[in-house]
């Protein structure tokens, strides 16, 4: 019997293409904003590599970017509870300034 492709109501079909699952590695994230949306370009930075190149850039919208917080932190809390707490090591500063700006 064939199985029924559509999905059902209240739900979504996602596809993920096998360039897009393997990922890209990040060890660090520059947001800035503007009234009507957040720019989160993750990079990657190596020791002894003067220059970095943006990885990716993400786009959201002020209502989007706030759920995404909430969902991190809450996927960070279950992680937390599951493995123990992650510890937040000291960074030196990086001199990277692109106007309203928070690293992650």
């Amino acid at each position: 019997m064939a199985e029924d492709k559509k999905p059902k109501q209240g739900q979504i079909n996602i596809e993920l293409d096998e360039a897009v699952a393997q990922g890209i590695y990040s060890n660090l994230a520059i947001i800035n904003h503007s009234q009507s949306e957040f720019v989160v370009d993750f990079v990657t930075i190596m020791p002894g590599v003067p220059k970095s190149k943006v990885k990716s850039r993400i786009v959201l919208t002020p209502q989007h970017a706030k759920r995404f917080l909430k969902a991190l932190h809450d996927n960070v809390s279950r992680f937390e509870n599951a493995h123990g707490e992650i510890k937040d090591y000291q960074h030196p500063s990086l001199p990277i300034n692109f106007g309203p700006t928070g690293e992650a």
